[in-house]
Order: C-alpha cells, then structure tokens, then sequence
C-alpha cells in the first residue's frame, strides 16, 4: 500500500492506494507546515488519526507534498515526522506546487497555481517545474488567498469600514475583540491559518457590493503577479487547485478574462487529481 498526500497549511487530504492504483481509503488531518511545525508535532498529530496510523505496518511508500516544504532542510523535518509513524515506508516529500502542478497536468506545458489559505504558482512542461517569481506569504503576499481575504475583513472590521449589515452578520458570527483578534494574529502560531478562517464569511457575502470588489482586486493581484510573470501566460492553460479557487471560480474568470488568462482546470481537491498523476507517470516507471 501506497499513501499519496497533499497537505496545505490548514489541512492535508491523505490517499491510500493499492497495486492496482486504485483508492482504497481516504483520511483527513490538520496540515503540517515545517515553517511552523517540527518532526515530533507531526508524528503526534498524525497518531492521534487511530484510522490512519493503524495502516502504518501495511504502507510501504509515503508520497508527501506540503506547505513549506521547499527546500531539503524543511522537506526532512516533514519526512522525519512521518518516519515516526510510518517507520517501515520509504518517504519521499516536495513540495505543495509540485502536487499542482502533477494534479492539473494534462499532457501540455501549463501554469498551476494554488489559491487555498495562500497562494503560489509554477510554470511546468511535464518535465520542469520553475517558479518565475517566490511566493512571499501571508505577510508580505499571498494575494488572493483566504488569508490575505480574512486579512482584509478583520482590518476593515476594526477600521469600522463595514456596512452595517456586515457588520452585524460578522459579529453574530464571530465573538472577538481588538484583543482577541492581536492575540491570534501577533502572538499564537498558525496566524496564517488564523486569517483564513475568515474567509467562509467572505464567500458567503460574495456577491455583496462591499465584497465582491474586494475579492476581485485581490483575484487580479494575483493574476498580475504570479501569472502574467511568465512569458508563456497567453499561450497556456491556467490551472488551479484550493477551495478559494473553487469558491471564487467565477470572479476568478472575470479577472482572468480582463487580463487575457486562459483558465483550465479549477480544483477544490487535488488529490485524487494527484494520484491518478502517480499511476500515470510515477508508480509506473516504479515498475519498470
């Protein structure tokens, strides 16, 4: 047995797959950041899923592609946790684009893109993968993402721009204070996620006049930086993976068409995507 998981900042779908490359099971977890969490954490995190690590003696290859995981030393604190766990398993860790880039895949060189808690893109051919700008985060980018939306709302809230009514459905919503709020954004780990869980009240109000200029804009930063970078972004299909991508597929297009994008795919859930990549390409030449 096989795991394939892809796993964002604030969860990580998990895939077990037979021999025959078939899905046999399908977990859920917290996602696992090594910008923000060690090898223990994820190994006790990953424990306390009974289901899942009750496989652990029958898994014989884990493929992990996460948040944060984008460079050698990040990629072994993620395999390090998972060694824990799946101590008898090879281990093999990449990144998160690279899981979007496998799962949009479609024979032809494309731009994959993730708008989920944050944001990132790549370009990839079917064999290179390169990023033409970084990707800088939830404090300094992350356009578009459901942590740069609940960014915005929470400012917008304490600078008392919302309409009244916003106001109101937020604060019935959400108990908080200035306090509260600080705490969780300056002090406690997991801000990033913190700010995106706002952004279900932002779908919710979509098309509200207040809002929906607002995810427009922040649509088109993202568009404008992290598509229109590369020289290919005309010529190419663009596709996406994460629920904001999917939530907001339809403002999605209206920016994309403005800025004369070609959308593909839009992906709530990659990781069936994900896997059908593996036995495709990967499980494949495994065997060979």
């Amino acid at each position: 047995m096989k795991f394939v998981v892809e796993s964002g900042s604030t969860k990580a779908n998990w895939a077990m797959v037979d021999d025959a490359g078939s899905i046999v099971n399908t977990f859920d977890t917290m996602g696992f950041n090594p910008f923000f969490h060690n090898a223990d954490f994820i190994g006790k995190q990953i424990l306390k899923n009974e289901a899942l690590s009750a496989t652990a003696a029958i898994v014989n290859e884990v493929f992990f592609y996460g948040a944060g995981c984008s460079s050698d030393h990040y990629k072994q604190i993620v395999a390090h946790g998972l060694m824990k766990v799946f101590d008898k398993a090879s281990i093999h860790v990449d990144h998160d684009l690279v899981a979007a880039a496998y799962a949009t895949y479609q024979g032809k060189p494309c731009i994959s893109c993730i708008i989920g808690t944050g944001s990132n893109s790549c370009y990839f051919d079917g064999t290179t993968l390169y990023e033409e700008v970084p990707a800088l985060a939830y404090i300094l980018g992350d356009e578009g993402s459901g942590s740069y939306f609940g960014k915005k709302v929470l400012a917008d809230y304490l600078y008392k721009k919302l309409p009244k009514e916003l106001e109101a459905d937020f604060e019935e919503h959400y108990l908080l204070s200035k306090a509260i709020i600080f705490e969780n954004v300056y002090q406690k780990p997991h801000a990033n996620v913190y700010l995106a869980s706002f952004s279900p009240f932002v779908s919710k109000h979509k098309n509200h006049p207040y809002i929906k200029p607002i995810i427009l804009e922040g649509l088109t930063l993202f568009l404008q930086n992290h598509v229109c970078c590369y020289p290919q972004y005309a010529d190419v299909q663009v596709h996406f993976v994460g629920s904001v991508a999917y939530h907001f597929s339809e403002l999605l297009h209206e920016a994309a068409t403005n800025l004369g994008i070609t959308i593909g795919s839009i992906i709530k859930h990659p990781v069936e995507h994900l896997v059908q990549y593996h036995v495709k390409y990967v499980f494949l030449n495994q065997n060979v």
